[in-house]
């Protein structure tokens, strides 16, 4: 490999010493076919000049890149998974393979999933189905283009093994991902060293989360000020999930970066309509990570943080920050849902007031939340749509008026997706198809076009600049 200027490689995690992490072997695949790679996001950490044969050696074949870690490190972490507390964890199918510098000198991390067994895998083979890889694009792609912090998709390569699971046709196709994330670090990794009673390791861990994370030197007041910048970060987070319509499905602590950053996509689902029941998992059975109550279930996880902490500092003094969450959540779904709508904001009670409208008259209307963010970009009504006998009706006439009072935001229907017939949505009929014809004929051309499609819906949305109000 020829070393890109942009490429700047990093060892940080080694700072913690390897009582956070186990060195382990990445499996030995039969086959790697290169289905995928993110020339997009490997731009962004000069990897973009990479062969496709260069491409299989470090992220099927896992070759140490240039400068960067030597061995693949399976983290260590704990976690909450339904509210039950879990001591057996970590990283059972995937370890941190790379560390570099982004375009904006963000530390970032390449880490894998279905890359084999580790010490954490219990009794799973390590493995990922290529249906779930596929998947993961589809998410992440999603998520990305409607401007939610998220991991990306790096890499998808078919590995050539029939995987048996319970939960799809099996014996199913195998992969291995890799994800570029701002981190790895959990809401679970600061739980185990709380439960271990490692109060050194909790404060270089604290120490390293807010240099490498938040450009902060820790220190006496380090935990209250980590602890803050979750709370606020993780608030728009949850409201970025709702305004989107998106349910992740598994929002265990595990499942929460440090950062905040949305990563670890299993059997999400976006709900169609303004359903707050609606679940994305069916083992999900009381609905703990339903779309209504993630707002909750993920501040009930920066509590489990807090309760961490308390480790290392006064809980009273750690109180105000877990405190703020609420607050900033309120901010960021108003910055999120004028966002998706291309508004600008105004004062906040009322601003929340105008949003309890938007989603009453969807309830009411039974209009499908992607439909009505594309109908009414721009805070006016657009057609002709397949909704207008709904919006037709008292709900939205009143919403009408109400948004009659905000103007739309510079450059918000700029881009030529806004006079599509439709908007991109990712309903999962859409998703059974693109993998059915993957599955059945080889044959990728649906998921390429509706990556495409994505994009430009992201190029779309990104043409308004944000309006913080």
């Amino acid at each position: 490999m020829t070393k890109a200027a942009s490429y700047r490689p990093e060892r940080a995690i080694l700072e913690l010493g390897d009582e956070f992490y186990d060195k382990v072997e990445p499996a030995d695949f039969p086959q790697a076919i290169l289905r995928f790679r993110n020339d997009r996001a490997a731009a962004e950490v000069g990897l973009e000049g990479l062969s496709d044969e260069e491409w299989v050696r470090h992220f099927a074949r896992f070759e140490a890149l240039p400068g960067n870690l030597e061995d693949k490190l399976a983290l260590r972490y704990h976690g909450h998974q339904f509210r039950s507390y879990n001591a057996d964890l970590g990283d059972g199918r995937g370890f941190l393979f790379a560390q570099m510098r982004d375009h904006r000198d963000r530390l970032m991390d390449l880490g894998t999933k279905g890359s084999g067994q580790t010490p954490w895998s219990r009794f799973g083979d390590g493995r990922l189905t290529l249906k779930g890889g596929v998947r993961e694009i589809l998410a992440t792609e999603m998520l990305e283009a409607l401007g939610i912090e998220t991991s990306r998709t790096f890499s998808l390569i078919e590995t050539g093994e029939a995987l048996h699971r319970g939960d799809e046709p099996s014996p199913t196709r195998s992969a291995v991902l890799v994800r570029l994330s701002h981190g790895h670090i959990r809401i679970g990794t600061f739980q185990r060293l709380a439960y271990l009673g490692q109060a050194d390791n909790m404060r270089k861990l604290t120490d390293y989360c807010l240099r490498h994370y938040y450009g902060e030197e820790g220190g006496a007041d380090g935990p209250e000020r980590l602890l803050a910048h979750v709370a606020e970060r993780t608030a728009r987070l949850a409201a970025s999930y709702i305004a989107a319509g998106f349910v992740h499905g598994v929002l265990n602590s595990d499942n929460i970066n440090i950062t905040a950053e949305s990563f670890d996509y299993g059997p999400w689902r976006w709900t169609p309509f303004w359903d707050g029941s609606f679940t994305a998992a069916y083992f999900d059975q009381t609905g703990l990570y339903s779309f209504g109550r993630q707002p909750e279930a993920i501040h009930w996880d920066v509590v489990q943080l807090y309760r961490s902490l308390g480790l290392i500092a006064d809980e009273e003094a750690l109180r105000p920050a877990a405190e703020t969450f609420p607050e900033h959540f309120n901010q960021a779904l108003r910055a999120a849902i004028f966002r998706r709508l291309g508004i600008v904001p105004g004062e906040l009670e009322a601003d929340l007031q105008t949003i309890v409208a938007i989603q009453t008259a969807m309830v009411e209307g039974s209009v499908e939340i992607d439909r009505f963010f594309f109908d009414w970009r721009g805070g006016r009504r657009r057609g002709p749509s397949p909704a207008d006998a709904a919006y037709g009706e008292e709900a939205f006439k009143a919403l009408e008026e109400q948004l009659s009072g905000y103007a739309a935001a510079p450059g918000a229907l700029d881009h030529d997706y806004w006079s599509d017939a439709a908007p991109c949505s990712m309903h999962i009929d859409e998703v059974e198809a693109i993998w059915s014809r993957i599955d059945a004929v080889d044959d990728w051309s649906a998921l390429q076009a509706k990556v495409a499609a994505v994009r430009r819906m992201g190029k779309a949305y990104a043409a308004a600049p944000f309006q913080s109000g």
